[in-house]
């Protein structure tokens, strides 16, 4: 039965791939890095391995998130092996571009490459060319047909910093079939928290393993703090808000909100997740009338400025370094919100929208402690706000607490490691 339904699977990605092509060339025109390398997304690659003989640990990170909360992973992997090399993995441009961060630093024993689609002649090329070792999958990227190509070579995977929303478990069930054998067959599943842990069990893990969530490690980069602080300079005592990550429709709101809840020159600053949006971004703006600076024109918010748009890569740091409160993108709107945890470790105060189901432990944690606050929409984050900004003692005290609420989770690099070290007589 399970075969069948691997194969039922397999032919549906099939004839699906002319629609797959179509929409990665259609995000292709909007962002040209989607037209690279495209012979990875069939397992075509051009890395030459003849010449490496070191035994190759694999991790894939789909995105620029997963990519980043990997950076502490990274190190630790290659201090624990220092004869192994590692494979970094991703789905998206903007992933592979966090990840070419990471191979800069390390260019003698990492190599970087596309994961490609889950079908089953891509999947056996790909672990064919590369021979890993072990492969850790980050988060929930549960394929099918790699897991299953995986254990026919005899392969040890193990999902890691697991994550499980409650409405992702609920689309999982719906496919039942295909899913919990995938699960069943990882040699290792280690989740961010005890909810994670029970709803991967419930789908199919054997015997899940609560590690903690990966992103409590990241240290904010030292430059892009000192930057941030550098632009807090330039601007002066103004209050800075920042839409953090933001999704489409986002800015629209919030900016509705503040034309009628206004706070006294005020900064706003926008920094959307996707950079094809940062044109689609301006472009609001401009029809709004609204004085507003792009981060790329390398020229600082004046006095007049009344939004900042943040269309840059890799900085977000910078501007939770110069806010004095974010809102965290994708919980004003049903996207499941994007990581606090960033944010925390800078120190900024936070104000969450309704839908954080994405970072759901995390969410609740920061509000306890007092790092963060709930708001139900964009009006009420827009009055929050105000009163925030006239009472900078509060403002103070989630500073304090965002700090502590970071330092106070940090150690899922350790026990993820420990976990893997158990694995070791299938990685050496």
């Amino acid at each position: 039965m399970g075969r069948l339904v691997l194969a039922g699977y397999s032919l549906l990605f099939y004839l699906a791939m002319p629609l797959v092509w179509l929409r990665l060339l259609w995000r292709g025109r909007r962002q040209p890095a989607y037209r690279q390398h495209l012979g990875e997304r069939h397992a075509v690659y051009r890395q030459d391995l003849a010449c490496r003989r070191r035994p190759l640990i694999w991790l894939h990170a789909v995105s620029v998130g997963e990519t980043r909360a990997a950076a502490p992973l990274i190190d630790a992997l290659l201090a624990v092996y220092p004869d192994h090399d590692l494979l970094l993995t991703h789905m998206t441009p903007t992933g592979r571009e966090a990840g070419s961060e990471l191979l800069a630093a390390r260019p003698e024993r990492l190599t970087q490459a596309y994961l490609p689609y889950d079908l089953p002649d891509a999947c056996g090329r790909f672990l064919d060319h590369f021979r890993p070792r072990l492969g850790l999958l980050m988060e929930t990227e549960l394929w099918p047909n790699l897991i299953a190509a995986a254990r026919r070579r005899h392969l040890p995977v193990a999902l890691i910093n697991g994550r499980m929303s409650v409405r992702s478990a609920r689309g999982y069930r719906r496919l039942n079939s295909l899913i919990r054998p995938a699960l069943r067959s990882l040699s290792a599943v280690a989740a961010q928290t005890t909810a994670d842990a029970e709803r991967l069990q419930q789908l199919g893990a054997r015997q899940p393993i609560v590690c903690g969530n990966l992103k409590f490690d990241v240290t904010p980069a030292a430059d892009k703090l000192q930057l941030g602080a550098r632009w807090r300079q330039a601007i002066g005592r103004r209050p800075v808000w920042v839409l953090a990550s933001s999704r489409d429709g986002e800015e629209a709101l919030l900016l509705d909100a503040l034309a009628t809840v206004g706070v006294a020159d005020l900064l706003l600053v926008l920094v959307p997740r996707h950079p094809q949006r940062f044109a689609e971004v301006a472009g609001v703006l401009a029809s709004r009338g609204l004085s507003f600076r792009r981060r790329s024109s390398a020229e600082l918010p004046s006095s007049e400025t009344q939004v900042w748009l943040g269309d840059s890569m890799g900085e977000m740091a910078a501007y939770y370094a110069l806010a004095d409160l974010a809102v965290i993108g994708g919980s004003l709107l049903p996207f499941g919100g994007q990581n606090l945890i960033e944010a925390a470790a800078c120190g900024c105060p936070l104000l969450l929208g309704p839908h954080t189901f994405n970072f759901a432990q995390a969410s609740e944690d920061a509000i306890a402690c007092g790092a963060a606050r709930r708001v139900l929409d964009a009006r009420q984050a827009a009055l929050v706000a105000s009163e925030l900004f006239a009472q900078p003692a509060e403002l103070l005290a989630m500073h304090t607490a965002a700090t502590a609420f970071s330092q106070a989770h940090r150690g899922a690099t350790a026990r993820t490691v420990a976990l893997i070290e158990k694995l070791n007589g299938k990685v050496a």
